[in-house]
């Protein structure tokens, strides 16, 4: 599916369509988000770890997490194929370390790095779970949903836990100058 350039309608009757598209980004950013990192596997020697915003909990019974993934990303590709993703929750102090995690990221199987960070394999899933996270949600993949240029993967939590305190803050969209969307 080719991807529209410029202003994507509806707009109101009368309105300036690339004003508009503006205000619309302006009002979509000021949004509450977080930020993390998402590990993926192929379930082999493939990983990768993305910076992602798009995610929440969708479902309390079962215990179920969606994250936003454009179609071309490589961890799109490593989530369809294996089934499977963590989700990384970042010290707030940690901040510059989502800018490392925006394009596909070396790895050194050998050192157990993503990037220089190291990982661990998650315990249920073996996705990569960063080891300086303040916690992560590991997740199998339940239902795949097409939204526009992403995927919703829809994912039951498999598995959870802090490995730090657990009054750590978070980091958030807002902590940084980054925005995605819109």
């Amino acid at each position: 599916m080719p991807i529209k350039e410029g202003p994507v309608p509806p707009f109101p009757e009368g309105a300036d369509p690339d004003e508009y598209d503006r205000l619309r980004r302006r009002v979509l950013w000021k949004m509450p988000s977080g930020l993390y990192v998402v590990g993926s596997t192929d379930k082999g020697e493939r990983r990768n770890g993305m910076t992602l915003n798009w995610s929440t909990q969708v479902s309390f019974e079962p215990k179920w997490l969606g994250v936003a993934v454009e179609r071309e990303a490589f961890t799109h590709e490593l989530v369809s194929a294996s089934g499977v993703f963590a989700l990384c929750l970042i010290d707030r102090e940690d901040r510059a370390i989502v800018r490392k995690f925006t394009k596909p990221v070396e790895v050194d199987l050998d050192a157990r790095t993503l990037n220089g960070f190291p990982y661990v394999d998650g315990p249920a899933t073996g996705a990569p779970v960063l080891a300086q996270s303040v916690a992560y949600l590991e997740c199998e993949v339940r239902q795949p949903v097409d939204v526009g240029n992403h995927t919703l993967f829809l994912g039951e939590i498999v598995n959870a836990a802090f490995l730090k305190d657990e009054d750590t803050e978070v980091l958030r969209m807002e902590d940084t100058r980054m925005n995605y969307g819109g």
